[in-house]
């Protein structure tokens, strides 16, 4: 039987995209060129981004697009190596269009997740010129490249909110409906949202005007879990979505939500197979917690609850209105479905990261959800993301038969 809904393409809510060597360059008058980020060959003839007197070489584990699994390492890899869509938009595009990918949102790699680079440098004021540079070779040209198959994402300058709210407002009027954001400001010297003097009000309250969804990727703390200082790295990986979920009940609980009816939060690479235990865990702490903590006691320095009123909270409810996750293959996610909810999923293709389902992306999704309706399969595949970051995608191309 012909489907009466388009399910052979989807939009990945988690990419990334290496920065071309000359993003910056190319921007910035001469006399900026060594202050900016730019790209340096080490003494081992590897490619290596200089900035603010430090070197980040590339991690050949966030680009293995066309490469086998046994071919993985975290080992330094040149661009003349990479595959070209790991940096080349229109490149891109044919490995979109070969994995059934119709529209992609792309974080970044030198700046880490949520620009982490530029809140570290000395000079923040040049660190500003340099993200606003990001953003608007971001919007105008990555995603300007191929209009409705990019969704373009925004840095913010992280550390002062003020300035964050200027360019929040810049890029909305560029087309922007989403920007970056830790899961967890702490290990990066900055205030939690839980900041009782309000250092992120401002930001979460132009987010709200705007509707910018605030996107966290995992590790946008700048921090790999450990289990014990001497655990193994496999397991820790394995670990990995405990920051995903110490984000989404922190957020839960901080009443943010309550004072920004607008605010959503899109948790990227995070898996969703252990959402409906957090939940219901959720739900018993508040059950048996609140009255104790509602009267102010404090046990090892916490408690409080003026956050929000703990007798009303629906922690469903806020998950529901609120909360969006996305998943790569996560079967035991799917198989509660149910219990998350068909409108708080989205899918994710990881590229071209190691994580990374591609070439075989819709493929396997499309194993994941195919027992389901075809509605809710077009809303995983497709229609939650155009919903939550307001974008209409291009329309499918048409591809040459095999």
């Amino acid at each position: 039987m012909t489907s009466s809904l388009p399910l052979d393409w989807l939009i990945s809510v988690d990419d990334h995209v290496l920065e071309p060597p000359n993003l910056w360059t190319d921007r910035l008058p001469a006399k900026d060129h060594d202050r900016a980020p730019h790209m340096v060959i080490d003494d081992k003839g590897m490619d290596c981004w200089v900035y603010d007197g430090k070197r980040f070489p590339s991690s050949g584990l966030s680009a293995v697009a066309g490469k086998e699994k046994e071919e993985f390492s975290p080992e330094p890899l040149s661009y003349a190596e990479m595959r070209p869509g790991c940096y080349d938009a229109r490149a891109r595009l044919e490995d979109m269009d070969r994995a059934g990918i119709l529209a992609s949102l792309c974080f970044p790699t030198v700046t880490r997740f949520c620009g982490q680079m530029f809140s570290e440098a000395s000079d923040r004021e040049f660190g500003l010129v340099c993200l606003k540079i990001y953003n608007d070779w971001m919007i105008e040209e990555w995603c300007g490249s191929a209009p409705g198959r990019y969704i373009p994402l925004t840095l913010i300058p992280l550390w002062d909110p003020q300035l964050a709210v200027k360019e929040l407002e810049r890029c909305a009027a560029k087309g922007s409906t989403t920007f970056a954001f830790s899961e967890n400001p702490a290990p990066l010297g900055l205030p939690t949202i839980h900041d009782r003097d309000g250092y992120w009000e401002p930001v979460m309250a132009a987010a709200n005007d705007l509707e910018m969804v605030a996107s966290m990727h995992v590790g946008s703390s700048s921090q790999v879990p450990k289990i014990a200082p001497d655990a193994p790295f496999m397991a820790n990986l394995t670990w990995g979505a405990m920051r995903t979920s110490g984000a989404m009940l922190s957020w839960l609980f901080s009443g943010m939500f309550q004072r920004y009816p607008k605010l959503k939060i899109a948790l990227s690479e995070g898996e969703i197979g252990w959402m409906p235990y957090y939940l219901e865990r959720a739900e018993q702490v508040i059950d048996k917690q609140r009255h104790w903590v509602k009267r102010g006691v404090r046990f090892n320095e916490h408690a409080g609850a003026d956050a929000l009123d703990l007798d009303t909270l629906d922690i469903r409810a806020s998950f529901r209105e609120h909360v969006f996750g996305c998943f790569i293959d996560d079967a035991h996610g799917i198989a509660s479905i149910d219990e998350i909810g068909e409108d708080n999923i989205m899918c994710e293709t990881d590229y071209p990261h190691s994580d990374s389902t591609w070439p075989n992306c819709i493929d396997v999704v499309k194993n994941r959800i195919g027992h389901l309706s075809e509605e809710v399969q077009y809303k995983i595949l497709r229609g939650n993301a155009e919903r939550l970051y307001r974008f209409t995608p291009a329309e499918p191309p048409v591809l040459a038969k095999a």
